[in-house]
């Protein structure tokens, strides 16, 4: 993550960032319909619509500057809706925190996921190329996080494990 950091210009940071975020806008629209959450859908299917054909694939977030705002839905949120309760928290090689509810939602999540699917059905050689790259975008965008929590914490798992429960109940609520 430090070293795409450092050879990527934050210039194109921000278009892969943005590219990777058109795309999770798929399984957005999907977990907005299964929540009953029609409006966010078609906000959702808008901004996919708008950044795919006019912002040039997802590179420029136009729909944000247009007033379609961003929605962030998961299998985990989607099955916390439908009642499905957190259960424990754990913490995943190489997906970091999670609940078993939100693992298991992770499942379904990569059934949606277009990088995913793709790197079955269209080029199985550049699925690990492209699902490497949305890593370490991701993990590059947590840097400035890690820093604070390094600062802040006296005890990192706990800090970590309150902080994920409380913004998944959250989200889960809708902020409710």
């Amino acid at each position: 993550a430090e070293g795409y950091k450092w050879i990527m210009p934050d210039p194109l940071q921000v278009a892969v960032g943005n590219v990777f975020s058109n795309l999770n806008d798929i399984p957005v629209t999907i977990n907005n319909l299964l929540q009953f959450k029609f409006n966010n859908a078609l906000t959702s299917s808008t901004r996919l619509l708008l950044n795919s054909t006019f912002g040039l694939a997802g590179i420029v977030d136009l729909a944000s500057g247009v007033g379609f705002e961003k929605h962030d839905e998961d299998f985990g949120q989607t099955l916390g809706y439908h009642g499905v309760a957190s259960g424990p928290y754990v913490v995943l090689p190489f997906l970091g925190p999670s609940s078993t509810r939100d693992a298991g939602g992770r499942v379904l999540d990569m059934a949606t996921d277009p990088v995913f699917v793709g790197s079955f059905f269209v080029a199985p050689f550049i699925g690990p190329v492209v699902g490497g790259s949305r890593a370490a975008d991701a993990r590059a965008g947590l840097l400035k996080s890690e820093k604070t929590l390094d600062e802040a914490a006296l005890d990192k798992y706990e800090f970590m494990r309150d902080a994920y429960l409380q913004r998944r109940r959250n989200l889960v609520h809708d902020g409710n």
